[in-house]
């Protein structure tokens, strides 16, 4: 037995003189080489969570279980609980639907699926478009409250002076069921658990978020330092937000805690403005060209009358930009949507009173059928439609939901028509979405929207950056980066490749906004490597990382 067991050990010597080292640690198992993990000079056993939808694991338009499950922070504390990191609590939701009620009463919908029998843009169904059962009811009643001793303060739709405002209970249902009095604030239930490390994230993105999904509809309110003045969707005035972000960072580090920051992404590369193409109206698509095919004949008729107004008008010195405001539908490539663009001076009187005093404008009306006697009103509302109006141009972004309206009908615009003696058919016919009628503000992002999101943006990440430069207790995750390379070259994600383009990219979830599962882990990554750049740990190197085929990019139609 002895001889034997001498052979085997010779055989396996002389074996590994035979083989390189490279082939040696083939043999032996990657993770028995990396090193042992190491906190550095972090105390990760009271890990709290702190910031927005982002943080809650916000995903497909909702939250939910399986997505709270997979939220950043979540994965994180699986990490740090290798390392003495204790129990990470989430003020989980009842249930999958993504929707929550207030007294019984739906304030947030179901999430969003994705139903490959809906094509394009319009993939991105709400939950009940897909199932075939009944739709199971949302079960998670906001006015239920169950407790604030939670790890997880990610609340969805938080602006950063929300997070500081007593009250903000009363306003956002996600905080109602877990606030501890109606009176409390976000970053004081959070500070009760007494975190020896947080994460602070995305903390600004809200702040101009919801300007950009109103297409720019709400007021820039840089100058106002009263937020109780904001709306929704509004932007947050810097100076507001620096003071807001300084003083919660103040309070995180104040006992000796250690924590990570994000900025604020440039949100304007999320595909839920970068989807929709600014010119959709293509007559050679095989399944609407056809009919816009056949109106081109008219619209120009209509257009061209209202772009010979314009040339009159510069050419009295009245208005610079005819060029600007001129449309012209092609009838072989695809054409830009018409929007209404609030920056361009207002005509509307000036196009009124230029068609009346017109010769050519009874020829006009005949062509639609209308007498001379309808000329006031039709001039009227002429003036009143097309004042602010221009074609869309590949600066501008079209957001997401402007799919859903485009080539549609106005139903309230047509009712008005008709109120003014206009046929039903005339009617419908000049109510067109982004046809005969101009896209409202807030589906479209002009290039000066544009500009203020990107100033507010800008200014927030000067004020994070400088934050993170001074503490020595806080790293930087630059998010912003992050999201420009899933934008442009997409990310390696252990073999993946992310990226923002929506359904197929894998980076960014149904709704255009909030990340994926997939998303959210590499999110996680990038937080542990900052951890490991700020306070010494190894997370990275020691292979405690989260990893790409663990997590999902979609989630199931039948999750209940």
């Amino acid at each position: 037995m002895m001889t034997s067991n001498f052979k085997c050990i010779w055989f396996f010597t002389l074996l590994l003189g035979f083989l390189s080292c490279e082939e040696v640690q083939d043999i032996i198992p990657e993770e028995e080489m990396l090193p042992e993990l190491t906190a550095g000079s972090a105390d990760f056993s009271n890990y709290v969570a702190v910031g927005a939808s982002f943080t809650a694991g916000f995903t497909d338009n909702g939250l939910f279980i399986a997505a709270q499950e997979n939220s950043f922070p979540n994965t994180l504390s699986k990490q740090f609980a290798k390392i003495g990191g204790g129990e990470f609590k989430q003020p989980l939701m009842n249930d999958n639907t993504g929707g929550i009620l207030a007294g019984g009463n739906v304030v947030r919908g179901y999430r969003f699926i994705f139903n490959p029998n809906i094509p394009g843009p319009q993939a991105v169904d709400q939950f009940l478009a897909s199932l075939s059962a009944p739709v199971p009811p949302i079960t998670t009643e906001a006015t239920t409250n169950i407790g604030s001793d939670f790890n997880n303060f990610g609340i969805p739709g938080a602006k950063s002076f929300h997070l500081v405002t007593p009250g903000y209970a009363v306003f956002n249902p996600f905080y109602t069921r877990i606030a501890s009095s109606p009176g409390a604030t976000v970053l004081g239930d959070a500070m009760a658990q007494n975190p020896t490390f947080f994460t602070l994230s995305e903390v600004g993105g809200d702040d101009v978020l919801g300007y950009a999904i109103a297409g720019g509809d709400g007021v820039d309110q840089t100058g106002n330092l009263n937020p109780a003045s904001y709306g929704i969707t509004d932007i947050t005035d810097p100076s507001v937000f620096a003071q807001t972000f300084n003083a919660m960072v103040s309070t995180l580090t104040a006992g000796g805690a250690k924590g990570v920051v994000t900025n604020v992404p440039d949100i304007t590369d999320l595909p839920h403005f970068t989807t929709v193409p600014h010119n959709p109206l293509d007559p050679n698509d095989e399944d609407t060209g056809p009919a816009l095919a056949a109106q081109i004949p008219t619209l120009n008729a209509l257009y061209g009358n209202l772009n010979g107004v314009y040339a009159f008008l510069e050419s009295q010195g009245a208005i610079d930009d005819a060029n600007v405001r001129s449309v012209v539908f092609a009838t072989d490539v695809p054409n830009p949507v018409v929007i209404v663009d609030e920056d361009l001076n207002n005509i509307s009187a000036l196009i009124t009173q230029t068609l009346l005093g017109s010769p050519l404008f009874p020829q006009f009306l005949d062509q639609f059928g209308l007498p001379a006697i309808a000329a006031p009103q039709v001039a009227g509302f002429l003036g009143l439609i097309y004042g602010q109006s221009r074609p869309a141009t590949a600066e501008d972004l079209l957001v997401l939901t402007s799919s859903t309206v485009i080539g549609g009908v106005n139903a309230p615009f047509m009712a008005f028509l008709e109120s003014q003696n206009l046929s039903e058919a005339l009617a419908a016919q000049f109510a067109v979405e982004g046809i005969t009628l101009p896209l409202e503000d807030k589906w479209v992002i002009t290039p000066q929207e544009q500009m203020n999101i990107k100033t507010a943006t800008d200014s927030y990440n000067a004020t994070i950056a400088g934050v993170a430069d001074s503490n020595e207790n806080v790293a930087l995750v630059d998010l912003n980066a992050t999201l420009k390379e899933a934008a442009t070259t997409g990310i390696n994600f252990d073999g993946f490749n992310l990226t923002a383009d929506l359904v197929t990219g894998g980076a960014v979830g149904l709704d255009g906004i909030h990340l994926t599962g997939r998303g959210y882990a590499f999110m996680a990554n990038k937080f542990l490597e900052a951890i490991d750049e700020k306070f010494g740990s190894n997370f990275m190197a020691s292979g405690n990382v989260a990893k790409a085929s663990s997590f999902p990019t979609n989630y199931s139609p039948t999750l209940q």
